[in-house]
């Protein structure tokens, strides 16, 4: 059989994509080495925090808010919440690159972001022990999304318009041949009119197979959650994003008691997809609970369970969405260097554009690969 699209990743990016070419008619294949979701990519661990004032550049915020009005369709589409408005807290130095991009990029799309001084902070917040030079930027209508509901959703709503999925297949081989796509894997060959790469971590080395080396490292991350304090359960508290002086934290309040869940955004070790990563160990445990107790001194944590993620990190950390330079037909959407998560929806809709030869809904030139050349 020959595929219009065959898509590697089914993931957020490639499930996204597969649902939006497939209801446009598309014959669709989507491969994955698992069967998703899972726990080997980057989509796993229940909860994404979403926000739209974004503190990593304003080119980001028209692509965050197309994503939101995406998530709110699917929502209808399968009957089923997966964005959840508990508020995003961001907090930093006044001088704050990052705190002063959610601010502006706020002003300037007109968001309902509140400006907060640290004392306001606190009082709103029990448990905060926010340094005096902190300010806060809190955005009301942010929160955070389901990623195992959204998977799903999309996996159900793309099979119900003919989408093949391929899971438990490893891609062993892809090239062009005769001006068609051809992927082999440990089960069988399949060939398509065009490719998707959307295999995070391993996208990289699939598209080496096909002459393009992209600038992307492989990080080893972690995050655990906590027992903590009732007043850091949700309704109470909210998700949030904190450059600090000892590194960018994120978190979530204790959600239905599964606990409070933190990470840290920046560092980390670089490792190759296919490794298997030290697990969480007493120092990743201890760097969290001492951001804690800086800066929600407050309150009382005792670790409840540690895990250990990857990020495909680039050179700037912005994404990067694309053609191949050399073989238009094969498109990719990689590197989202741990916060693309929010942007799926958005990132299938585009792929899907650019796969049809359309117009797309969302300007990609922040995001094209010859930024770095």
């Amino acid at each position: 059989m020959l595929y219009d699209i065959i898509i590697l990743g089914a993931g957020s990016m490639g499930m996204s994509a597969g649902y939006q070419l497939a209801k446009k008619g598309q014959k669709v294949l989507t491969v994955d080495s698992y069967h998703p979701p899972h726990t080997h990519g980057s989509h796993h661990g229940e909860t994404r925090i979403i926000r739209h004032a974004y503190g990593e550049g304003e080119a980001y915020v028209p692509f965050a808010l197309r994503a939101r009005e995406l998530w709110k369709d699917l929502e209808q589409r399968i009957k089923k919440s997966i964005l959840l408005e508990t508020g995003v807290l961001n907090s930093g130095p006044e001088s704050s690159p990052f705190i002063q991009n959610v601010i502006k990029s706020g002003k300037k799309y007109d968001l309902d972001v509140e400006k907060l001084t640290s004392e306001e902070m606190k009082k709103r917040w029990s448990g905060l022990t926010i340094p005096s030079d902190y300010i806060g930027a809190y955005e009301k209508d942010a929160g955070y999304l389901l990623t195992n509901q959204i998977l799903n959703g999309y996996a159900g709503l793309a099979a119900s318009h003919g989408a093949q999925l391929a899971g438990g297949q490893r891609v062993e081989k892809v090239h062009i041949k005769k001006g068609k796509v051809e992927v082999k894997t440990n089960n069988g060959i399949y060939s398509g009119k065009k490719l998707i790469v959307t295999a995070g971590a391993w996208g990289g080395e699939l598209l080496l197979q096909l002459g393009l080396q992209l600038p992307i490292t492989v990080i080893r991350k972690t995050f655990a959650w906590l027992h903590a304090d009732e007043s850091f359960q949700e309704g109470k508290f909210p998700c949030f994003s904190f450059d600090t002086n000892m590194g960018t934290y994120y978190g979530f309040p204790d959600i239905n008691r599964t606990g409070f869940k933190i990470g840290r955004h920046d560092t980390g070790l670089p490792i190759h997809p296919d490794q298997k990563s030290a697990p969480f160990n007493d120092g990743d445990a201890e760097e969290l609970l001492s951001f804690l107790s800086r800066f929600m001194g407050g309150g009382t944590f005792r670790l409840r369970e540690g895990k250990t993620c990857m990020y495909s990190m680039t050179p700037d950390e912005d994404f990067i969405i694309d053609h191949h330079p050399d073989h238009p037909e094969v498109m990719f959407a990689l590197g989202f260097s741990g916060h693309g998560f929010k942007f799926a929806s958005a990132v299938g809709e585009a792929l899907s554009e650019m796969a049809l030869e359309k117009e797309l809904t969302v300007d990609m030139k922040p995001f094209r690969l010859k930024r770095f050349e």
